[in-house]
């Protein structure tokens, strides 16, 4: 079983940086592909971006050349560095994990998911 914490949500305001951090525990993190998905509200939950066990990288086209997704096995830890931000990307923000995938932007293809951090962009 795999857990998953994230952090580093907060208050912004427009323009502003922020790194979220996921903690995945319990499993052997290199093998999984992490994702990000975020849900604002009154909205469906929508994917942000991924990357794969072999380390490849997907992006929604409302995040790309803004947001950038990493990992470190070493640390079993996956991040979310936003850029730019704008308060459309005003929601919460989850942690996704699934073992061998591909990076996948359904939610329906990641077996594992955290709590969520806010995250508020004020204009």
């Amino acid at each position: 079983q795999v857990q998953l914490v994230e952090s580093g949500g907060g208050l912004v305001q427009a323009g502003a940086s922020l790194r979220l951090s996921c903690a995945a525990s319990g499993g052997t993190f290199s093998i999984y592909a992490m994702g990000w998905f975020r849900q604002a509200p009154g909205r469906e939950r929508e994917f942000v971006a991924a990357v794969s066990f072999r380390g490849l990288t997907t992006y929604s086209d409302s995040v790309k050349g803004r947001f950038t997704i990493s990992r470190d096995n070493a640390n079993t830890t996956v991040y979310l560095q936003m850029t730019s931000l704008k308060s459309e990307d005003t929601a919460v923000y989850y942690c996704a994990a699934t073992p061998y995938g591909m990076g996948s932007t359904l939610e329906n293809a990641y077996d594992y998911w955290g709590q969520g951090t806010q995250v508020t962009v004020s204009s």
